[in-house]
């Protein structure tokens, strides 16, 4: 179905091309499973990307290799032929949905619009066939689902949304990039049931782009393994997980995560008063309806909950999606209005003064689920971290500047990425 030959794609930079991958080859049987793995950074989504003729022009370009669907190359397709392969010979569902779906247009129109794009219809049998597409995806109530905007659906439904516009069109080839990254592990599995059962009706053939080996173990016949835009290793998965031949598959392979004893990996606590206290606490929503705005109803996001964190202790909060896991941090942090008693340091947030307030914030801290979502694209990737620095008044620019080069190194980063912006940066690496 798919054949890609030495594919080499580059990044015009100040002083140059730069190669962000390098001779990349291999192929897709129809009905067959290929994963592409490896970490953040690796190349993986600029190799999807480059298949499906969408990297941003005209920095990052295909410099050399083919990427043939059946007998077409598409390397070089004139770009109304290409608007035509996508969606109904070759699809993609990208990693985060939010993020692809237009926030301002109902879900039913986004995807009688996709299909629109490519047949001739009526409007009656475009929606017909979006409507089958969104059952066969096994959402619930799928005729409200039509009429209900992005930000109305879960983060698993919104996925089964994309999954279903990338089917409707029956394509030869789906590429899922991430498809589970942001999703719990309950709907994780659903999702993935979903794409091997869509698999096995279409006879389509699925590249998975994925950093999950789980993932890879469960649903692929094949893997590439990529390590700085370069393969390391490909083969069939019972091989190259049984019996690996690279030292980079081997570090990859020894990250999965393995059931302990659940003792957990830190020394002994310290005594003494817990470091954040939460007793009886209540999160409820107003939601508001009919032509004067009114309350109608409210929903109880959490509701009596006690917990205590000891000092240098790791606390899990495990849940489905939607049980109240991301409600309660808000409310620790102090981003959301609670009924109950939070204390946080032995002071007690309900109450607070604003620069009370701020300077117990200081020793709250989170890390949010969407990254993009979270950091300004129009500032430099440095000015961000040094930001909370600048509020609460730390140091002068020069020693802010140390702190944030010094945050980067521990991180993983590197101090000559300071000065780009979030879109520059993966996923994983944002």
């Amino acid at each position: 179905m798919l054949a890609v030959q030495g594919l080499t794609v580059s990044v015009r930079t100040e002083t140059g091309l730069q190669t962000l991958i390098s001779d990349l080859s291999f192929t897709l049987a129809r009905g067959e499973t290929l994963a592409i793995a490896g970490e953040s950074g690796s190349g993986k989504s600029i190799t999807s990307l480059a298949i499906m003729g969408l990297l941003p022009p005209p920095a990052v370009r295909v410099t050399g290799g083919q990427v043939r669907l059946g007998e077409t190359e598409l390397i070089g397709l004139p770009e109304s032929q290409m608007q035509s392969m996508r969606g109904s010979r070759i699809a993609m569902i990208f990693q985060e949905p939010m993020t692809s779906l237009n926030p301002v247009m109902s879900i039913g129109r986004q995807l009688t619009e996709a299909i629109e794009a490519h047949e001739v219809l009526p409007r009656a049998k475009a929606r017909a066939r979006a409507l089958a597409a969104l059952a066969a995806v096994r959402i619930s109530l799928p005729e409200r689902r039509m009429r209900q905007y992005p930000h109305e659906l879960s983060g698993g439904m919104r996925q089964r949304v994309m999954i279903a516009m990338a089917i409707a069109l029956r394509p030869d080839v789906l590429i899922a990039d991430e498809p589970t990254t942001a999703l719990d592990v309950t709907v994780q599995r659903e999702v993935l049931d979903l794409l091997r059962d869509l698999q096995r009706e279409l006879g389509t053939a699925i590249i998975l782009i994925t950093h999950d080996m789980g993932v890879v173990a469960e649903m692929a016949d094949r893997v590439v393994v990529m390590q700085s835009g370069r393969m390391v290793e490909q083969g069939a998965v019972n091989a190259v997980f049984h019996a690996p031949q690279q030292p980079y598959t081997k570090v990859l392979l020894a990250a999965v995560p393995r059931m302990g004893t659940g003792s957990g990996p830190g020394p002994d606590l310290p005594g003494g008063p817990p470091v954040a206290s939460v007793k009886d606490l209540r999160v409820r929503f107003d939601m508001r309806g009919g032509l004067l705005g009114r309350i109608t109803h409210h929903i109880h996001a959490v509701e009596q909950v006690d917990l205590e964190i000891q000092r240098g202790e790791t606390f899990a909060l495990v849940g489905e999606s939607g049980c109240g896991k991301s409600t309660l941090a808000k409310a620790m942090a102090g981003l959301v209005h609670f009924s109950g008693r939070i204390e946080i340091g032995g002071i007690s947030l309900a109450g607070l003064a604003h620069a009370q307030a701020r300077a117990v914030r200081r020793d709250v801290q989170m890390i949010f689920q969407d990254p993009m979502a979270s950091l300004d694209p129009r500032m430099r990737v440095g000015d961000l971290v040094a930001e909370p620095l600048v509020i609460h008044g730390v140091g002068d620019r020069a020693s802010r500047r140390a702190i944030t080069e010094a945050l980067f190194e521990r991180v993983g980063l590197e101090r000559d990425q300071l000065d780009r912006y979030p879109h520059e940066f993966s996923d994983h690496r944002r």
